[in-house]
């Protein structure tokens, strides 16, 4: 009887044990699965995002020049139509991130920050030059990086670069959505995200 109670009480706990063991076995196997799921989410998301707007600015350009001090100068100037087309990128395979698989954590350590290109056309009308300070290409050099600071200034004052954002976090709400749905957390530089909204706090 005692030999039997025994072989009873090995059984039930080899039973306990192979089932614990296997329970194990399954909870790191799905870890596992989530963790390569959530970083092949990262490689689809991992692009070029690109936000395109156009932008037209009219820019009057003079320029003086003394011939002979308090006498004499002179002048050169042109009126100038731009037609720009401006992008706004961020390039997400320069995404850096960390896994924590024990604690269920997609740790964000690293978004890109914006690429801002400005591809302007110029028109110029009206131009004028006295004989003694006539247009160099220096003039043409000056007049298109007023143009492209003036325009930077316009691209950072409007709802464009805000709109570039918004596509960001976009993208970025997709790790937010596969992580909580996982049942895992998911934070930028330690910082908690606990939800969408919680993005458009961050600093990028």
């Amino acid at each position: 009887m005692r030999k039997l109670t025994y072989v009873a009480i090995v059984l039930v706990a080899l039973f306990f044990t192979f089932r614990y063991c296997t329970t194990e076995q399954s909870k790191k196997e799905a870890v596992l699965e989530h963790s390569l799921l959530i970083q092949e989410q990262i490689k689809n998301v991992g692009k070029l995002v690109v936000t395109e707007g156009h932008f037209s600015e009219v820019f009057s350009y003079k320029d003086s020049k003394e011939v002979f001090p308090y006498l004499v100068s002179a002048e050169k100037k042109a009126l100038v139509v731009v037609n720009a087309d401006v992008s706004i990128a961020y390039d997400l395979s320069q995404l850096k991130y960390e896994i924590d698989e024990h604690n269920k954590i997609l740790n964000i350590t690293y978004i890109p920050e914006a690429e801002i290109k400005i591809n302007p056309e110029f028109e110029y009308y009206d131009i004028q030059a006295d004989f003694l300070n006539q247009f160099e290409a220096k003039d043409y050099n000056t007049i298109k990086n007023r143009v492209k600071s003036s325009l930077m200034k316009k691209v950072n004052a409007s709802d464009f670069k805000k709109n570039a954002k918004n596509r960001l976090i976009s993208e970025l709400s997709k790790f937010y959505i596969l992580t909580n749905s996982l049942g895992w957390t998911l934070t930028y530089n330690s910082t908690p995200i606990t939800n969408t909204d919680t993005l458009d706090t961050l600093k990028l």
